[in-house]
């Protein structure tokens, strides 16, 4: 059994419902109450203090060509980080610090689903629900998962350890990648969704690349001949939103997948790391593939491509990636940030 479904079967246990009637006719999973908003922070921070700003919720529309109207809620980058017994000293002393900049993460989440909930929208999130992987992280991931109707991809901080401390590849994201998929509804290296006629594809390019396979796997989405929105945690390049970024830092990064190599090669002005160490630069990190540069040339030429969710960057923008698709990342959950997409 994995961590969603136990916490499934033991929120259907509390209810004392067969799973089918805990949400009410038609639905499928145990729903758990949601706390108030202002019962909910005040018992996570631990004593009272003055509700947060009410969530800042950017609308857009995408006229994907839906069977008929419906909105979704995009969120991203909650960074929830929790340790407990179950955890090393370490994990704790990094969740107290890391919580110290993102403390009203799970606060706005759980208004986010209040909101969804209220409004009969899908929940979709793009990555970083959590801020690293621990036990207490991996619970809090996969009971938020039962309280609403989620479809997600991961972040790089889902099979973050420690943050940081070490080179993140696909070696490295085996280490977790069972315990993690067992917190979330749907593969996270690759899935796909159809609502009222619109398929929303989610891939996993959380280390600045994508697969031949994912390529592939994408390229069968598309015979389906339906409209599709894909969903990643990481941007792809577009100009404008590559060239705000290396302002915003810089020079040092641009946090985009795809960038061309004569920019990720200009990347970490100044910076010089001992040898063994060269993982760090983000002109290493965030260097380009031949299969990703080739799959974003093709993904541009698909006129059924409509919109592309992410985050990551922990800001709004919006910029067009190709003649048929805009790309919108959505700001960080722990700011109160996040984005109803209508869609037409």
């Amino acid at each position: 059994m994995d961590r969603r479904d136990f916490f499934k079967t033991s929120a259907a246990a509390a209810c004392g419902l067969a799973l089918a009637g805990c949400y009410g006719k038609g639905e499928k999973t145990a729903a758990p109450l949601l706390l108030s908003g202002n019962e909910a922070f005040k018992a996570r921070i631990g004593r009272d203090v003055d509700l947060p700003p009410a969530l800042a919720i950017k609308e857009i529309t995408i006229r994907a060509g839906a069977s008929k109207p419906f909105s979704v809620m995009h969120v991203s980058d909650t960074h929830i980080a929790r340790a407990d017994s179950r955890d090393d000293e370490r994990k704790t002393a990094l969740a107290a610090s890391r919580a110290r900049w993102m403390s009203r993460g799970e606060h706005y989440l759980d208004e986010a689903i209040r909101y969804a909930r209220e409004h009969g929208m899908v929940m979709m999130h793009t990555g970083d629900l959590y801020d690293f992987v621990s036990e207490a992280n991996l619970d809090c991931a996969a009971e938020h998962m039962l309280m609403g109707d989620w479809f997600v991809c991961a972040g790089n901080h889902e099979y973050s350890k420690y943050v940081g401390e070490a080179k993140e590849d696909e070696a490295y994201k085996a280490d977790s990648r069972d315990a993690v998929q067992g917190a979330y509804p749907n593969d996270l290296t690759f899935a796909s969704r159809i609502i009222n006629g619109v398929n929303f594809v989610a891939l996993d390019d959380v280390y600045y690349n994508v697969t031949e396979a994912q390529h592939a796997r994408m390229e069968t989405e598309m015979r389906k001949g339906l409209p599709v929105v894909m969903l990643c945690h990481v941007p792809l390049y577009t100009p404008a939103i590559c060239a705000e970024e290396l302002r915003a830092s810089n020079g040092e990064c641009a946090y985009v997948v795809g960038a061309p190599a004569e920019i990720t090669e200009r990347f970490d002005p100044g910076k010089s790391y001992p040898k063994g160490e060269e993982w760090r630069y983000r002109k290493v990190q965030q260097r380009a593939d031949k299969a990703t540069l080739d799959f974003i040339a093709w993904l541009k030429g698909q006129t059924l491509l409509k919109g592309i969710l992410c985050g990551h960057m922990h800001k709004f923008y919006e910029d067009r990636f190709s003649p048929t698709a805009m790309q919108y990342v959505v700001g960080a959950t722990y700011q109160g940030d996040v984005q109803v997409v209508h869609f037409r």
